[in-house]
C-alpha cells in the first residue's frame, strides 16, 4: 500500500475478529507481534464467554495507516469511539483489507492455539450450534432460485433446502463460497450472497430472529 512517509511505516498485522457471543459485531485491530493469535488470546478475558475467531489477518507494511483507514471507512458503524468494535458484516472489512493488504495469513492464524483449551473451543462451538443451520425452504427461498454474489458476477442455484449448484457441481453454500472467493479457509456464506437484492445474512436473521 502506498505510504506518505515510508520511514515512519511500521509493518505488522491488521486483523478482523468475530465472537459467537457478540453476533453482528466485528473487531478491527492491529498487532506488531508475529502471531495475531497472541492478541486474540489477550482479548479473551474473564469478561468474554468464548474465544475470538479470526475472519481475516493480513500482513501490511504500515499497520497504523491501514488500521486507521479501516476505522475511518466504517466510522459510522463504530459502536463506541473508545473501542474497536463495529456493527458490520465481516465481509465488508475483509473485502477492503484484501485489496490494501500485502499477505493473507489467515490460514496460519486459524490453527488452534495451544493456550485455548478444548473445553473453551467446545463452548464456542456449542454457542454456534444454537443458531439454526441455513435452510433455504425455511427462509422462503425456493428451489431453483438464483443467488448472486455481492462481489463480482458469481451466482449459485438453489438445489435443495441446504445445497446449491456452483459451476455444475452440487455442494453446500459454504463450500461454494469458499471456492468462489478462492479462499484456503471456510467463511460464513450469508454476507456474500444476495437473493432478490437482500443479503442472505439479513434474511437469515429475519427468519430465525437472531
Amino acid at each position: 500500500m502506498p505510504q506518505d512517509n515510508k520511514l515512519d511505516a511500521q509493518p505488522g498485522t491488521v486483523y478482523v475478529l468475530t465472537n459467537e457471543a457478540m453476533p453482528g459485531l466485528v473487531k478491527i485491530g492491529k498487532t506488531k507481534k508475529g502471531d495475531p493469535q497472541v492478541r486474540m488470546d489477550e482479548l479473551y478475558t474473564t469478561g468474554v464467554p468464548v474465544p475470538f475467531e479470526c475472519a481475516m489477518a493480513m500482513l501490511v507494511d504500515d499497520l497504523n495507516l491501514v488500521e486507521q483507514a479501516l476505522h475511518t471507512a466504517f466510522g459510522p458503524q463504530r459502536i463506541n469511539p473508545k473501542r474497536e468494535f463495529f456493527e458490520i458484516e465481516p465481509e465488508q472489512v475483509t473485502v477492503l483489507l484484501s485489496v490494501i493488504g500485502d499477505q493473507d495469513v489467515t490460514p496460519a492464524v486459524k490453527v488452534t492455539n495451544e493456550t485455548v483449551s478444548a473445553v473453551e473451543l467446545s463452548a464456542s462451538e456449542s454457542l454456534r450450534k444454537r443458531r439454526p443451520n441455513l435452510n433455504f425452504v425455511e427462509m422462503n427461498i425456493p428451489v431453483g432460485a438464483v443467488l448472486h454474489a455481492t462481489q463480482g458476477d458469481g451466482e449459485v442455484t438453489v438445489k435443495t433446502a441446504r445445497r446449491v449448484a456452483f459451476q455444475d457441481h452440487e455442494m453446500s453454500l459454504t463450500e461454494a463460497t469458499q471456492r468462489y472467493l478462492e479462499r484456503d479457509y471456510a467463511v460464513a456464506p450469508g454476507p456474500y450472497w444476495l437473493y432478490q437484492g437482500r443479503r442472505l445474512s439479513e434474511i437469515y436473521d429475519e427468519t430465525y430472529r437472531v
